[in-house]
């Protein structure tokens, strides 16, 4: 884990501190910002660091699978169980298990896990004898599970026990002191794998690129921009960024949602307002790009009475992207 600035050294210091305890733990940031990083870093400072550290994307399973793969099953449980699989929680024993975006979880399956995390208990499926494990559980999500909650979408109970101590990560746009620092990190790696001899630097512009960018992917995305300049740029050196790989001036468009009224799609009232270019012996595309966007968001927000949720809604946007961009244009107040 590398940074300097003041959100990630609290951040640090919050993992100390809840580390030694044997309390669940929950993760909540945005994507990209590296939970399962933090949640290595809060297991290998426990008094269970010498135990199995194991981890499972609760978003990357059906239902049924998820439960299978957590609680594990007896043979003949269900079509394709030939023998007898231990699930997770059993595997864990004695050490920690991180429950990756736990907010996709099934109720049935969040009501299973509040057991193992009252009661320490569970039985495979397809099985009778309840079997007992000690391991501690953490959790990540980047969903608001509070609201979840009031919407019968997440379990209340389980939320109050995942709940002991909640870490929020902070996003990459409030670590502005981190960007240069994490960017020249993943340069160096890149140069490595690349065979190259050493790493030169960025060119002021892309240094001023790096820092002004709302990075919505976060550290993830800074990875990709980086790694992609590293290996387009070649000579170590690093001059232009590319931030959207698929920009093209052939890049293919969905045309399926381009319905008329007449076949039921809904058409927004906001005018692009596109300049005619005919005429004009130069143009500022980056400042017209800029009050465009600027435009829109002010219409958006209005029209939603400046409910900052309602507003991401209307445009297609996460909550966390809208902050962004509000903050990036300083319209947050």
């Amino acid at each position: 884990m590398i940074g300097e600035s003041a959100s990630f050294l609290e951040m640090q210091e919050h993992i100390s501190l809840v580390a030694p305890l044997n309390k669940p733990v929950l993760f909540v940031g945005e994507r990209g910002t590296g939970k399962e990083l933090v949640a290595a870093r809060l297991h290998y400072l426990s008094q269970r660091w010498e135990q199995t550290f194991l981890k499972i994307n609760c978003a990357a399973m059906s239902e049924t699978l998820l439960e299978a793969q957590l609680f594990g099953h007896e043979a003949g449980a269900f079509t394709g169980a030939t023998k007898l699989r231990k699930g997770y929680f059993e595997r864990a024993h004695r050490g920690t298990l991180f429950l990756d975006e736990l907010a996709n979880t099934a109720m049935a399956v969040q009501e299973k896990i509040l057991r193992v995390i009252e009661y320490g208990e569970f039985e495979r499926l397809g099985g009778n004898e309840t079997l007992h494990v000690d391991l501690r559980i953490i959790a990540a999500t980047n969903e608001d599970l509070p609201e979840l909650a009031k919407q019968k979408r997440f379990r209340e109970d389980l939320l109050d026990r995942l709940a002991f101590d909640v870490i929020t990560l902070p996003p990459l746009r409030e670590r502005a002191e981190d960007i240069l620092i994490l960017a020249e990190h993943f340069a160096i790696g890149m140069v490595k794998e690349m065979g190259g001899d050493s790493f030169t630097g960025f060119s002021d512009k892309v240094e001023k690129a790096l820092r002004s960018y709302s990075w919505p992917g976060n550290i993830r995305e800074l990875k990709n921009v980086v790694e992609r300049a590293v290996y387009q740029n070649g000579d170590g050196h690093i001059t232009r960024l590319v931030f959207d790989p698929f920009e093209s001036p052939y890049r293919l468009r969905n045309t399926s949602s381009a319905r008329t009224p007449e076949e039921g799609a809904s058409v927004g009232t906001i005018d692009s307002g596109a300049p005619d270019l005919s005429n004009a012996a130069s143009f500022d595309f980056k400042n017209e790009v800029q009050e465009f966007e600027i435009n829109l968001l002010k219409q958006a927000m209005e029209k939603n009475q400046f409910n900052q949720k309602k507003a991401a809604e209307f445009l297609n946007l996460s909550y966390h992207q809208l902050r962004g961009y509000l903050r990036k244009y300083d319209l947050l107040n």
